[in-house]
Parts: C-alpha cells; structure tokens; sequence
C-alpha cells in the first residue's frame, strides 16, 4: 500500500490524539498535548541528536579530536569511493540505534521519516551546504520491500525532504538483484555483495545528490548505489545516513 502524504499523516495524527494520546517512540512515555511532529520525548530526542565526536567529512566515523582527515581517516584512506562526502545524524549506538531498529520492523514507517525530519532540522546548517539539487535514497530490492512494507531508506528521506524542502526522486536508482544482508560481514564480503547490484532508473543530469540511507558501515552500499546515480548523469553525490556503525 502507497504511503500517505505528509499532510494527511498529521491530520491523522492529531484526530487520533484526541483518544489515543501519543508516547514517545522509544521511552513511551505520554507526549505533551499539543501537537508535535517528532513523537519523541525531550530526553530521547536529545539522545537521539547528540554527537558529540568529531566525524571524518569522507566516511562520517568517529574520528580523535586531532586526526588529520585531509585524505580521509585511517578507517577510509585506502578506499576509493565514488561519492564526495558523507555526513551523519550521530554514531550507531544508544538511542538511535533504538530508533533506527525500530524503524526498520513492520510497521515503522512513521518512525523512520520523523528520524528524517529530526536530522535535517538538527543537522540543516550541515545538509544544506551539501546544496543538493535532488535526494535519493538507498533503494531496496523488491522483495524484501514487499516482506517489510516499505523502503525505511525512502522514508528518512521524505522526512528530509520535508525540512529541506528538495525534491525527493524515490525511483531513481533499482537494486537489480537481492543481496545478502551485510550485518556481520567483512569489508570483501560486503563489497562483493553489493557489486554492480544497482542500476539507474531515470537521468540526473548534472544534478547534486544527496543519497539517503540509514546506517553506513564500510561504505560498500553507498559506493554501489552513487556509481549508479554517476551513470544517470549527477554530477556529484554526497552519502547522508542517520548513523555510521
């Protein structure tokens, strides 16, 4: 079934309010009675926006206060990846990796795009520098979109693109074949899984992307799908994702 529009989803919301209040997403506990669209309590939304590392502007890890990431960070200085930068909403840990695990269940659509639109309001400064034409999000093989209900990748997205207000091309890139899931891997494994799996759908000519996903790791997943978004036309990619693992 096609997700709701944005606007439809809050009138939604706040009918449901009246008999249903709304509680945090993570902590449960009851929400203040006035609308808002984070369904998230203060000390969990904080949890969720805090970084306080500084990140390599290539990969996004957590880096020292005093590594010098000119050419990257050791973690990535060897690789050769064919976006520009990546930024992130925070490290995989605590209370995002909750909410980022909650979204990705059944039914957690709702959670992913508000992860979405609390990034790119606390993170807007450092996502519109990126000057994005378009944003594009990691895309998931058609079964495995079947058995979960949803692109969670397109749902941050939407929630992004809200904030932003840039245009969202959900359909821009298809993963061709299934891949094996990438928990647990190696950086080889993960490299061949991925290899040549995505394909451009529509053009993008010249266009700056920015190209949504959850959680990035080793950065296989990103490459992969940027060379396909490259082959459409962009003129550049940079990777944004909630978390780096």
């Amino acid at each position: 079934m096609p997700a709701l529009p944005t606007t439809i989803r809050q009138l939604a919301y706040s009918v449901s309010d009246l008999f249903w209040p709304r509680r945090c997403y993570l902590c449960a506990v009851a929400l203040p009675e006035e609308p808002t669209p984070d369904c998230f309590c203060p000390a969990c939304l904080a949890a969720i926006t805090a970084d306080p590392h500084a990140t390599c502007p290539r990969c996004s890890s957590t880096v020292g206060p005093h590594t010098d990431t000119t050419a990257g960070c050791p973690r990535c200085r060897e690789d050769k990846f064919p976006f520009d930068a990546a930024v992130r909403l925070g490290p995989y840990g605590g209370a995002l990796r909750d909410a980022i695990l909650t979204a990705k269940q059944r039914g957690g659509e709702g959670i992913a795009e508000t992860l979405g639109r609390v990034w790119a309001t606390a993170r807007q400064a450092e996502l519109e520098v990126v000057g994005a034409s378009v944003l594009v999000p990691v895309p998931l093989h058609w079964r495995r979109r079947w058995s979960r209900g949803f692109n969670q990748a397109e749902a941050v997205a939407r929630g992004v693109a809200a904030v932003l207000r840039v245009p969202l091309v959900p359909f821009a890139v298809r993963r061709k074949r299934a891949t094996p899931k990438q928990t647990g891997t190696s950086r080889a494994e993960r490299l061949r899984n991925v290899a040549g799996a995505f394909a451009p759908v529509c053009p993008l000519s010249d266009m700056r992307v920015l190209l949504i996903d959850d959680v990035m790791t080793t950065g296989a997943t990103a490459a992969a799908t940027s060379r396909a978004i490259l082959a459409a036309g962009a003129a550049q990619v940079v990777v944004g994702v909630l978390a780096h693992r």
